[in-house]
């Protein structure tokens, strides 16, 4: 299997790491009976650690599309390379840091890392071009 695929394989894991951590913050702040409830009416809003943790969910999710297209991509177009393997190493790697360092709340190294994983994504694309 290409080292592109095993990589996604694990950033998958990792994007559910990502909503267990925040599903998890989230319940301990707004109680399991609202975790476990139909969640109508209002939403008390999440603060602290949770809520960037969300926001770090949200945030992969929004570049893991990208990250899935151009590793797919990559793989069937058979222009897998040694740009590609680092790009996509970068991504994971760079994921990973990416939830500790947000919950915590560091921002100008969240920005550098979040910046980091765009620029794998990016390099696994260029092998398309």
């Amino acid at each position: 299997m290409p080292v592109e695929l095993q990589v996604l394989a694990w950033s998958i894991v990792l994007g559910l790491v990502y909503v267990v951590v925040a599903t998890t913050l989230s319940t301990l702040q707004r109680g399991l009976g609202w975790n476990a409830s139909n969640r109508d009416g209002d939403v008390v809003p999440l603060s602290g650690a949770a809520a960037r943790a969300d926001r770090a969910t949200r945030n992969f999710l929004e570049t893991f599309g990208f990250f899935v297209a151009a590793v797919l991509a990559v793989v069937l177009a058979q222009r897998g390379n040694a740009h590609t393997v680092l790009g996509v190493q970068l991504y994971f790697w760079a994921r990973v840091v990416y939830l500790p360092v947000y919950a915590i709340g560091i921002p100008y190294l969240r920005t550098l890392v979040w910046a980091a994983s765009v620029v794998g994504i990016v390099l696994v694309l260029g092998a398309l071009f």
